[in-house]
């Protein structure tokens, strides 16, 4: 009997994609983080509109660690990075997994503009030539590398107005389907600045509060990373909290209990920030794939 070559196919890939994961979590040891390793079932995870999580046991599958990782750092920590499974329902297309490796680093007293250095130069040690080719695109990785508001995108690139779009409810619709496609290939990108309701846990700009210090990272146009200048005001985060909610229940999705232990630690908290960073995209980048499907060992179908 011949071995089965949907998985014999893929070596070159994942030996290349351990080789990733050990240089990242060489990369943050060398920067004195700590690695963490927090529960996966959780009583709740924050409440986000589009985000919904699977349901176990006494609770949920995490959709990411954040709760856990901003407990250890309202305890005192200072620099923490995790690399673990995380699950979002229903999500599967040719960027997508139901279940999925995510990398997330946090920071004390710090801001979202260190998180936007940490990704140069996390990128950087991986690719040291500072170029790669994705899909027939040559990116250079040169920092520093572009950032664009989101107010700049919309003025850019979308057929609405940003206040048009969030008056109509159309902002997530307008960012993937006008936005996203129209973005600079060749260099990496910040897209910076996101208005309030679109950055539910992180903190407002201080000359701005109709917008919030929340970034994400595209790089040769696959959006990589999002991440935050967290919001530590633990009674703003609790209304932020319960406006998600409602949100969501006016969709019809069933409800989330409140995220308690993390509120009430979140009291001690003053300043941090924190970023998530998708690893089966960032092989895709890596190893040339345009599909997820071919840089993890098993996709949902294969089981």
């Amino acid at each position: 009997m011949e071995p089965n070559w949907q998985l014999t196919r893929k070596r070159a890939t994942l030996e290349k994609r351990a080789r990733i994961i050990q240089q990242i979590r060489a990369f943050f040891i060398d920067r004195d983080f700590l690695e963490v390793e927090t529960p996966h079932l959780i009583p709740a995870n924050a409440p986000e509109l589009y985000i919904d999580a699977v349901a176990a046991t006494d609770g949920f599958l995490q959709t990411s660690p954040e709760l856990c990782m901003k407990r250890l750092l309202a305890a005192g920590y200072e620099r923490l990075f995790q690399i673990c499974r995380c699950w979002r329902a229903g999500e599967r297309g040719q960027r997508h997994l139901p279940e999925y490796t995510m990398l997330e680093w946090y920071r004390r007293d710090n801001d979202y503009q260190q998180l936007m250095a940490d990704c140069e130069a996390l990128i950087l040690a991986l690719c040291p030539q500072r170029s790669l080719c994705w899909q027939g695109q040559s990116i250079d990785l040169t920092p520093p590398w572009p950032r664009l508001t989101v107010a700049e995108a919309f003025s850019r690139y979308s057929s609405v107005s940003l206040q048009e779009a969030l008056e109509q409810g159309h902002f997530d619709t307008i960012i993937s389907e006008q936005i996203e496609p129209r973005l600079p290939v060749n260099k990496p990108l910040f897209l910076l600045d996101y208005p309030l309701q679109h950055a539910s846990l992180a903190r407002r700009k201080p000359d701005n509060d109709n917008f919030a210090e929340r970034v994400e990272v595209y790089i040769g146009g696959l959006e990589l990373a999002n991440g935050f200048s967290e919001l530590t005001d633990a009674t703003e985060q609790r209304l932020r909290f319960q406006i998600e909610e409602y949100r969501r229940r006016t969709l019809g999705k069933p409800p989330y209990p409140t995220c308690e232990a993390f509120l009430n630690d979140l009291q001690t908290l003053k300043a941090a920030a924190g970023i998530a960073l998708g690893i089966d995209r960032l092989v895709m980048l890596f190893c040339d794939q345009a599909m997820i499907d071919d840089v993890v060992s098993f996709t949902p179908e294969q089981l």
